[in-house]
Order: C-alpha cells, then structure tokens, then sequence
C-alpha cells in the first residue's frame, strides 16, 4: 500500500544541472517527489536518468541548483549522514565479490556499530521478505544467480530500514523469465514497504507495472511526468509518443517467434 503523502516531500530538486565535460547531463532541471510516491526514471541513453539518481543520493553533486531530501539541502558535507536513510540498488546488486552474502548485507550494519543481535534478526527478516534461502547468504557473489545477486542487493539497500529506495535499474541484466518473476515480487515488495521508490529503468512497460507515476526524459530535461495513460492519451511533445510507440515495437518484436 502506498502511504499517504507528506507535508514534506522525500525529494525537491530545484533547477539541477550536472555536466561531464562536453556532456550536459542535467539541465536546469527541476523534479518534486511526494513521500510514499513510486516513481519511474525513463528515457533513452544517456538522458540523464542515472546522474538525476545520484542527484538525489549526493553521488553526484550539481554544479547549478539544489537538491533536498526530506526538507534538508543535501550537500557535501550533509549527504553522508543522510544516505543512511536512503537504500541504493545498482544493477547486477553491485556486489564485493570477496565477501559472502551475508557480508555484503550486514556491511554498512556493522560499520555504523549496530548491536549484533539486531543484525541478525534483520538478516533473517530481509531473507523472508525478499525470498531468498538463508543457505545462499553463505556463498559468494560468483556462486550466485543473476537473481539470487539482485535479491542480496536489495537486502542490503534495505539494511537499515532507509525511509528511500533508490534502484539504477536494477533487472537490465537478467534474462526475461528472471526478470519478469522479479519484476512482480518488487510490485509487492514496493506495495508492502509502504516506502518512498525511485527507481531508473529503460523498458516503459516495467516503469508502467512497477511505477505509480512515470518521468520521461529527454537529453537532461524532464518532458513529460505523470501515468502511463497521460504519456499515451495526452503526449506533451511528438518526442513522447514516438518513444511509447518504439518501445510498444521493441516489445511486439520481442515477443514474436
């Protein structure tokens, strides 16, 4: 279930831009975020999905703008204390191949001093919820499944119970039959946590089945926010719904034999 919306949204960017040499990765962009909201980030690539993400988590500091998080301007010197409320996934789970599972899931855990027994309990709450076998927390990330790695990801961004989800498309990588299991077990993940969800994906359909709100984007701008319905029925710009229609194509021609 989605939680009702608060007075103070989990993310305001106020005219962000971010560039990387010749490339304008965000351009004055400005993008409000309800608490409770599940948003979808899609585009095509390099529109800037990714570098507004690491916007929000203070990976990536703008050059012009603001960025706050949960009414506070995230900055240099704020961010590192406020990631702790935020739980970032990255495609493939982005995983230290030297540690076990359980390694990776506990390790910001540790780090930050929580009891022991506290990390245990969580580990085994997160193994249920998540669906993943207490015996594969014991292996290493190279002797994991592409699923079994992304389920140990999202146990780790989970961790420590952020108030946020922050996922970087976090399915591109799997195979269909994988992905399209995962696909509903983050629906009732994402309606269970009753939790802020921004999450980057290239595939529209994804963002329509796991998105309450969608946000297309274009070359660092934002060019059309709202359903899926909207960016069908009412495109704000021709761009809109050439890029409905491309994506409608590569799905027909995915699924034909």
């Amino acid at each position: 279930m989605q939680v009702a919306a608060s007075a103070v949204p989990a993310f305001e960017l106020t005219r962000v831009s971010k560039r990387f040499g010749a490339v304008q990765a965000l351009r004055d962009l400005s993008l409000r975020v309800e608490a409770g909201c599940t948003l979808a980030l899609i585009g095509p690539s390099g529109c800037g999905k990714s570098t507004l993400l690491r916007a929000m988590n203070g990976l990536s500091t703008p050059e012009r703008g603001e960025v706050r998080f949960e009414g506070r301007a995230l900055t240099a010197e704020s961010a590192p204390g406020m990631r702790r409320r935020m739980g970032y996934v990255v495609q493939s789970g982005g995983l230290f191949p030297h540690l076990t599972a359980a390694a990776n899931v506990t390790l910001l855990a540790r780090h930050v001093g929580l009891a022991a027994a506290r990390v245990e309990s969580r580990l085994a709450e997160l193994s249920e919820l998540v669906r993943l076998p207490r015996a594969a927390l014991e292996r290493y990330p190279c002797q994991l499944s592409g699923g079994q790695c992304q389920r140990v990801g999202l146990m780790r961004a989970l961790m420590l119970d952020p108030s946020v989800l922050l996922l970087d498309e976090p399915l591109g990588a799997l195979d269909p039959m994988v992905r399209a299991e995962l696909q509903v077990e983050l629906r009732e993940l994402f309606r269970g946590l009753a939790r802020t969800v921004v999450m980057v994906t290239h595939d529209l359909a994804e963002a329509r089945f796991l998105g309450r709100r969608i946000v297309l984007m274009r070359a660092g701008e934002v060019v059309q926010d709202g359903s899926y319905a909207e960016l069908v029925e009412r495109p704000a710009l021709e761009f809109v719904s050439d890029f409905v229609r491309a994506q409608r194509q590569l799905h027909d021609e995915e699924g034909a034999p």
